[in-house]
């Protein structure tokens, strides 16, 4: 038996009829939640809706999990419309890209603790974040999306003030001719790794 690692650069460059194949058996390895294959299409009915209080509160738990935290904020984007207008679907490859991550099995891992936190906030342990299928995707209540862009929008604001002192701290720093090692704890521009939990996830909201 020979065994093949590959990058996720490397599947999202791969035929489409490759990584679709790819990610069938990811879902089938991991034994996730799959939608029937009779229809494929995700149960609505058994996601739970977060409101902006439970994802703040999810937040809270796994803030100190960097990748978790990526991988929450991950869906805040637009999502796919999957045929129910209350769904939004989201491929894990892409999720593993935009968060940085190695693999699928990184996300899922990620998910887990994300569902787990989300479990402990509506003290049900059969509280459901997310739903998967066996084409590789991962699927959310629309207001769950929601809460989570009304969360990302009050982090991003409660950073503003933090950026402006440090700015201004790194400025005096120029006009006094010292080193300027206030710079290093600026916010990273966009596109560049994240530093802490509050910085989780750039440009999102494109």
């Amino acid at each position: 038996m020979i065994g093949i690692t590959l990058s996720s650069e490397q599947i999202r460059n791969a035929p489409a009829e490759v990584r679709s194949w790819i990610e069938r058996e990811v879902m089938t390895s991991l034994s996730r939640q799959a939608a029937p294959e009779n229809d494929g299409k995700p149960h609505g009915e058994h996601l739970s809706a977060c409101s902006e209080q439970d994802v703040a509160a999810i937040l809270s738990q796994i803030q100190g999990i960097l990748p978790a935290v990526n991988v929450l904020f991950e869906f805040g984007r637009q999502g796919l419309v999957v045929g129910q207008p209350d769904i939004r679907a989201f491929r894990l490859l892409d999720i593993a890209h935009h968060a940085r991550l190695q693999n699928v099995g990184q996300v899922i891992a990620c998910l887990d603790i994300i569902n787990k936190a989300f479990s402990r906030v509506c003290g049900d342990p059969e509280a459901v974040f997310c739903g998967f299928d066996r084409e590789g995707h991962c699927f959310i209540a629309l207001e769950t999306q929601q809460s989570i862009v009304k969360v990302w929008r009050q982090v991003v604001a409660s950073q503003q003030p933090v950026a402006t002192e440090q700015k201004a701290a790194a400025s005096t720093a120029d006009a006094r001719g010292t080193p300027i090692s206030a710079r290093a704890t600026e916010p990273a521009p966009a596109g560049e790794p994240v530093i802490n939990g509050t910085e989780a996830v750039h440009g999102f909201l494109e």
